[in-house]
């Protein structure tokens, strides 16, 4: 243990513990924009300057450690004016326009400009030129950049793309995409956790919300909306909601209120996926001569963006089971319009996701199999969500609650797990096995995929044979588990991986909290409504089964076919081995 003085409270902690920390430990909070534990200590944005007894320079408070009898001032007069004087300089190349930013109210860098007092610029500014496609579901915005590295470092450390670098030297540094290219061009898989790490509004997605707002005074349109099981942990996390009062009911509510004709819940779709899922997993272990393996889960648009980039040669490997979102556009423009007696092409289909790639993913070719330009016309992200009900001046709490829309409403306890790393594979597996023996297995028989984070194999009975899965969470550990499957060290039957770390819970759409990770928090929320539900099983949910019934005949059906699976095969991804050899060249 070391014992230390900072604004003369004693402080005793263990060795190697940061400044920072340490002063954290007694309720001192030091100001910081670049630090992510663990990510990004590399004190590039010196907001975290602190004053030592006895040393004449200032250091970062970030990545220095703690000394047996240490003085430290974390607010000093020659602290705060360096302070003061590295802020300014920041904003100095900082367009400043608070009131037009998405970050307004939730950026770190106009809080501690605020912390200091700062009315007033004494530098010449600089802004930036910002050059960037407003049609990529990720946008950049170089005149709010400050440099701090974080997107380059998770990009790096934790998804391991190196999408991102620095460009230029002294005033001239900047961070752009890797290799000089075009972010289009780039093998980007639009996880967007650069997004919920940047301290500032520099990066952000594709604001969507007017076409939303469009459509919902268009009289000639049905609009229909989806909500992801991982957007109800969030969506009320910045509207001054207890949590107890942030129930579904009031999510329902309140999108009615903005003013829906048909409000339901993926989970549905997610039942649907679960049962077209699971019978391909058995069809594919029932004819192993037919099939490759593994079989890797589909319902990721990141993950899928990946594997096509960096693992091309395994694209055959993905379930042909679209995700949830689309399957729900499918089945809302053929099955809920015939029963409407709507015309397909006016229905506009709007989702509500915790993610960015799913922007992406509504936008693909292939994605039209109801004769409509699109089966998902647009994909809104939790924060976009949010945005819409303070537009709408809507008091989320004040509110009755109201159920979701019937019949793609009604879901099961698996269909809400979709949401957590992990909740795929306990989902398909919970179906499968009751396909495999026709009985129900005991519901939280396969709590061993409800991993936090890193990756988990474990060995599963089915058809009296033993079948080995495995779950990732985060594209690094995606990656390191794929390196063992491409050289042969490891042979699984079926893999989950979600791109972001904790999967949708922490999803690259979700709010954000700068410093915290809370996908794990989120995720038991979505692990207690599962625990709560009537029904636990995709294949006991009522309106499913009528829908096969009546309409699509059964699972992995021509129809089925037609409508709920895709060709993986019809677009493309930039590829890993491109960037490398265009880089070397």
């Amino acid at each position: 243990m070391v014992n230390l003085k900072i604004d003369s409270i004693d402080v005793c902690v263990e060795e190697n513990t940061t400044i920072l920390d340490a002063a954290r430990s007694v309720g001192i909070l030091i100001p910081s924009l670049c630090y992510l534990r663990g990510i990004n200590e590399i004190g590039a944005c010196r907001v975290c300057v602190v004053e030592i007894q006895g040393l004449e320079r200032l250091v970062p408070a970030c990545n220095n450690v703690v000394k047996e009898g240490m003085v430290v001032y974390t607010n000093s007069p020659k602290v705060r004016k360096a302070r003061r004087t590295n802020v300014e300089l920041l904003l100095s190349q900082h367009d400043c326009q608070c009131a037009a930013c998405v970050k307004s109210g939730n950026c770190s860098l106009q809080k501690v400009a605020n912390d200091l007092g700062i009315l007033t610029l004494p530098y010449e500014k600089k802004v930036p030129e910002t050059r960037w496609s407003r049609k990529f579901p990720l946008f950049r915005d170089a005149a709010k950049c400050i440099k701090c590295m974080r997107c380059i470092q998770i990009c790096d450390k934790v998804q391991s793309l190196n999408v991102w670098d620095v460009e230029g030297t002294g005033s001239r540094t900047t961070v752009d995409v890797s290799f000089h290219r075009n972010i289009a061009n780039a093998d980007c898989s639009l996880c967007g956790q650069c997004i919920t790490h940047c301290p500032t509004g520099a990066l952000r997605e594709r604001d969507d919300t007017q076409k939303v707002f469009d459509a919902l005074a268009d009289p000639d349109v049905i609009t229909v909306v989806q909500v992801a099981p991982a957007v109800r942990t969030a969506w009320a996390e910045f509207l001054d909601i207890a949590p107890e009062q942030a129930t579904e009911g009031r999510l329902a509510a309140t999108l009615r209120r903005i003013g829906f004709d048909y409000v339901f819940d993926t989970n549905f779709a997610a039942d649907l996926t679960i049962m077209e899922e699971g019978s391909e997993l058995l069809e594919h272990i029932k004819n192993p001569k037919d099939f490759s393996f593994p079989m890797f889960t589909s319902c990721c648009p990141g993950w899928v963006r990946f594997l096509k980039s960096q693992y091309p040669e395994m694209t055959g490997h993905l379930s042909t089971a679209k995700s949830p979102q689309q399957m729900f556009g499918a089945i809302a423009k053929t099955y809920f319009a015939k029963l409407i007696g709507a015309e397909p092409s006016k229905i506009y289909c709007v989702s509500i996701m915790p993610c960015v790639a799913k922007k992406h993913e509504c936008a693909l070719p292939n994605m039209n199999d109801t004769g409509c330009e699109r089966d998902v016309d647009v994909v809104i992200t939790t924060r976009e969500l949010i945005r819409m009900i303070r537009s709408e001046h809507i008091s989320p709490q004040l509110l009755p609650e109201e159920a979701f829309d019937s019949p793609l409403g009604e879901y099961s306890g698996a269909g809400v797990i979709f949401g957590a790393t992990g909740g795929v594979m306990e989902a398909a597996l919970r179906t499968a096995y009751f396909l495999a023996t026709g009985r129900n297995p005991y519901p939280d028989q396969f709590a061993f995929a409800r991993i936090k984070e890193g990756w988990a194999e474990q060995e599963v009975e089915l058809l009296g044979n033993t079948y080995k899965v495995a779950i990732a969470s985060g594209l690094g550990n995606a990656r390191a588990l794929m390196e063992k499957i491409s050289r042969g060290e490891e042979q699984y039957h079926f893999v989950e991986i979600m791109a972001c770390p904790g999967g949708c819970a922490g999803g690259g759409g979700q709010p954000i909290h700068d410093g915290q990770e809370l996908a794990v928090s989120r995720a038991k929320m979505l692990y207690a409504l599962d625990q709560n539900s009537k029904i636990r099983f995709s294949h006991e949910n009522p309106e499913i089964k009528w829908m096969y019934d009546n309409f699509l005949g059964a699972p992995l059906s021509h129809k089925a076919h037609e409508l709920l699976h895709t060709d993986h095969f019809a677009w493309q991804m930039p590829q890993k081995e491109q960037v490398v050899r265009k880089n070397q060249l």
